[in-house]
């Protein structure tokens, strides 16, 4: 596949504030499932966003208006799926199932990250303000650039530690995160900081500050978290 291939895929995702996020030749294990005739994948790529951008493009379309659920899940597929078919592509989802495909799983293959204590993958450059949004699965094989086989895992090295020690109960810890405690505090009048301009845990890590997600988006995520919790409208 030539790398003009590559550039236009990379330049139709970033006209909406989305990005590839590596890829990989599908193995056994992998748990990649099979075309839609039958046959093997033999590339998967990532497509994700991180920092801002999407949202420009996100908040700007009749999906973030409207009252039907999962907006952001719907935009996606809207926006994606005409670029899959333009490159000869099968597009994936992480929302829509079941089948619920292993996205994060995906992910550490084909950028080597490993999950933070809040248990969001970490980049090295993103820090927490990244995600992956679709897969697209190629009948053919395409050209990646080599993976490095030593990323740089900032939770190994960060000697502050300050999202184990920032949320105002507690509700990280080395053990894991506790979900209700989060959700219980952040629909309570005490939690109005972390509502409306996102996870204190999530915003006292150090790596990528660049990239923090703008505060309408934040409101955004925790509001759709806590109906998932069955505290939301």
């Amino acid at each position: 596949m030539t790398d003009r291939f590559m550039d236009d895929l990379a330049a139709a995702l970033a006209a909406q504030g989305m990005m590839l996020r590596g890829g990989f030749e599908p193995a056994p294990d992998d748990i990649v499932p099979a075309l839609g005739d039958g046959r093997p994948a033999r590339t998967l790529l990532l497509v994700g966003n991180a920092g801002p951008a999407i949202y420009r493009h996100f908040f700007a379309a009749d999906e973030s208006t409207g009252k039907a659920a999962n907006p952001l899940d719907r935009w996606t597929r809207r926006v994606i799926s005409p670029i899959a078919a333009q490159f000869g592509a099968t597009a994936l989802f992480p929302f829509g199932g079941p089948p619920w495909h292993p996205f994060q799983r995906w992910a550490k293959r084909a950028e080597g990250l490993k999950a933070s204590p809040l248990g969001i993958l970490i980049h090295p450059e993103y820090g927490l303000w990244h995600a992956y949004r679709a897969a697209l699965l190629f009948d053919r094989e395409i050209a990646l650039p080599a993976a490095s086989t030593a990323p740089h895992h900032p939770c190994d090295t960060c000697a502050d530690k300050a999202c184990l020690s920032t949320c105002p109960v507690a509700a990280i810890t080395p053990e894991g995160y506790a979900v209700k405690t989060c959700a219980g505090h952040v629909v309570d009048r005490l939690g109005s900081d972390c509502r409306t301009t996102g996870c204190l845990a999530r915003r006292a890590c150090p790596v990528g500050p660049g990239y923090t997600y703008p505060a309408r988006a934040m409101e955004f995520h925790m509001a759709a978290f806590l109906k998932g919790q069955g505290l939301g409208d």
